[in-house]
Formats: C-alpha cells, structure tokens, sequence
C-alpha cells in the first residue's frame, strides 16, 4: 500500500510541474499580439518566449538583430501583476542600454530600426508588492510575455532613376 501511495505521489508531483512549464508556454502570442497596421508587414520572431514570473523576478533573454531590419518588441502580463512590467534592452557586447521603458512613460511596446547585425540582451522585471486590483493582496506568480516581431526596413529617401 506504501508503495502504491509513493508511486501516486511521485506521478502528481511530476504532473503538476510539467504542467506549470507549459501554463505560459505561449502567452505571448495570445495576450501581446497588437491590431496590425494597415499594409504593415510585421512577422512574428521566433525568439519571443514566454514564462511563469514571481513578483521582483528579474530575467533575461539575448536575441539577434540583424541589419535592415525593423522591430516591435511587446512586454504583456497577466493582470493580476498590474499592468506595467519593467523592461530594459542591452547592446549584449557593450552592455551599453538602448532602452529603458521606465524612462519613456512605462511604455510596453518599443520599435526601432537595426543599422547592424548584433546581439541584444533584453532584461524584464516583474514589479514587487501589491497590484492595482488589490492594494492589499499580492500574487505569487503570474504569465509574462515577450513578443518580438521583424520586418524588412522601408527604403527612404530617392530611388534609383
């Protein structure tokens, strides 16, 4: 009986944790995807990830940004966090910073244009203490979710006559 229990326990125990790996598996393609542009051709990147976040956790994640291209990066999170998650991008060899949203009125989507081929580390921070629900209650854990989208940058100025 011991050993029947004991085996019950340990499929539980392993159920329930692959199954909170796979909770915010693809939060990012449901919950930061924006209302396209008209004639825009933003394509989804494949480096966008999403995961189960404590309050006051700090993650990062390195992508590549390649050359002639544009970006929309899109931080999103469950609502029981708020709604504003801190997020910073890194020149990855420099460790100069690019962005910071906290400086530019906690916006949650950024885009900008790539004039070289260089890897960037994005750093996010889950805001620490109560939420704006409820001032007096804070959440364990909740989704986050970092969407990265790419298109071919616009030629500008003349064309070629």
């Amino acid at each position: 009986m011991k050993y029947i229990l004991s085996i019950l326990i340990t499929v539980l125990i392993n159920t329930s944790v692959f199954s909170q790996a796979g909770v915010c598996g693809k939060f990012h393609t449901k919950y930061c995807i924006l209302e396209k542009e008209k004639g825009a051709k933003w394509q989804y990147n494949a480096q966008s990830k999403s995961g189960l976040f404590n309050q006051g956790m700090v993650s990062k994640l390195r992508c590549v940004i390649y050359k002639g291209m544009d970006y929309r990066v899109s931080v999103c999170c469950e609502t029981v966090l708020g709604d504003k998650v801190s997020y910073k991008i890194y020149d990855a060899r420099t460790n100069e910073l690019l962005f910071d949203n906290g400086t530019a009125e906690d916006t949650q989507i950024f885009e900008f244009q790539s004039i070289s081929t260089r890897q960037l580390v994005i750093e996010v921070v889950v805001p620490q203490g109560a939420t704006e629900k409820d001032k007096h209650k804070s959440t364990d854990a909740a989704c986050v979710g970092l969407l990265i989208e790419h298109k071919v940058t616009d030629k500008q100025g003349f064309s070629q006559y």
